[in-house]
């Protein structure tokens, strides 16, 4: 009990304290609960099961965790353990979830290719090979960076009440699951985000990552998928003195931003050491580090694999709604706190001698 204990109060975000203070006990006996070196009551159990939004079944099986190398975490050396505790048990939760939800419905098979890397013209070929395996072309911008991830395999979901610590992340898992901060409200850069992450599950499946060198890799990656090097070639402006108009205008033709595209010429000796600096002290002066220009034109992709195979298991009822809720372990609150969507009303059994039909008392 003591492992599902922990994951269900990490995935609220919840203290030791809290949880003691909402089942009135201290907070040195839910640490035994959760270590095994106490046994909970019966009604212990129950009160529990309310405050974390768990079921007691939930709570007296176990299951595996998603631990924190396999999490592709772009900045978990720096991010507070309880954080990333929580990120990894929030992720836990999503992907006993979508199991569930896999035992109902058929889901997109996982096909993200495995491409070994050593360099970066290694990962400029594994760029463009993975926009041969998956028919994306290679000439042209990528119509919805979302729908890649998702017709691979992989779950998109936001943390919304982690945005403001958590950047972007992706979990090696055997369906991959990334998650994004919602408080970035800039289509480039949610593409970009979503590029970097689809990096790491091409190049470095199984790879310890979270360095300066394996997230160098991935930024690499999701700028040579975005913007394949002989468009870059092709399109970026040359001169000496930067045309910047028209670097915003190829940034609203493959919804990439001018930050990006910037790096993208230095990677590619496009721009000069000189040039690319001071390209970058423009866009800080200017203001366009987190906001460029055009971003309040361009609509965020948003996530459709989740919702929709939720959509479908709330058609099919209330029951199967509370069906997989149920088979996950889960309660209304966790429920929501997992997909931000709340469960249907549950359906009346009219046979309860409690429950009156007021419908034969219409006129």
């Amino acid at each position: 009990m003591g492992d599902q204990l922990r994951l269900a109060r990490l995935a609220q975000g919840l203290s030791l304290e809290a949880v003691g203070e909402q089942v009135g006990a201290s907070r040195q006996y839910i640490q035994q609960l959760e270590t095994g070196a106490k046994a909970p009551s019966a009604e212990m159990i129950e009160a529990l099961s309310d405050v974390l939004s768990v079921t007691r079944s939930f709570l007296a099986t176990g299951g595996a965790t998603v631990a924190a190398e396999q999490c592709h975490f772009r900045k978990q050396l720096t991010t507070p353990a309880s954080v990333t505790n929580q990120v990894l048990a929030r992720g836990t939760m999503i992907e006993r979830l979508v199991s569930a939800i896999e035992d109902h419905l058929e889901l997109p098979a996982v096909n993200f290719p495995q491409i070994p890397i050593q360099s970066m013209d290694d990962i400029e070929a594994a760029a463009a090979a993975a926009r041969l395996h998956w028919g994306l072309g290679s000439a042209g911008p990528i119509t919805s960076m979302m729908r890649v991830v998702e017709n691979a395999g992989a779950v998109v979901t936001n943390f919304g009440d982690l945005s403001e610590r958590v950047d972007a992340l992706s979990m090696d898992r055997p369906r991959p699951i990334i998650v994004r901060s919602s408080t970035k409200q800039s289509l480039c850069r949610q593409r970009f985000d979503l590029a970097h992450e689809c990096g790491h599950l091409v190049m470095h499946r199984a790879v310890l990552t979270g360095d300066r060198a394996t997230e160098d890799q991935a930024h690499r990656f999701a700028g040579a998928f975005l913007v394949p090097a002989a468009a870059m070639l092709r399109e970026f402006p040359r001169g000496v003195r930067l045309n910047w108009r028209a670097i915003f205008e190829m940034k609203l033709r493959w919804k990439v931003s001018a930050r990006a595209l910037i790096r993208r010429a230095f990677d590619l000796k496009i721009l000069t050491p000189a040039q690319y600096r001071s390209a970058n002290i423009k866009l800080v002066r200017d203001g366009y580090t987190k906001l460029e220009p055009y971003d309040d034109q361009l609509a965020m992709e948003e996530p459709e694999l989740l919702n929709t195979a939720l959509d479908a298991v709330v058609e099919a009822g209330p029951a199967a709604a509370w069906g997989l809720a149920e088979e996950v372990g889960v309660g209304e609150r966790m429920f929501e706190l997992l997909t931000g969507r709340t469960l249907p009303a549950p359906l009346l059994d009219l046979s309860d001698p409690k429950i009156v039909d007021l419908g034969k008392f219409r006129r």
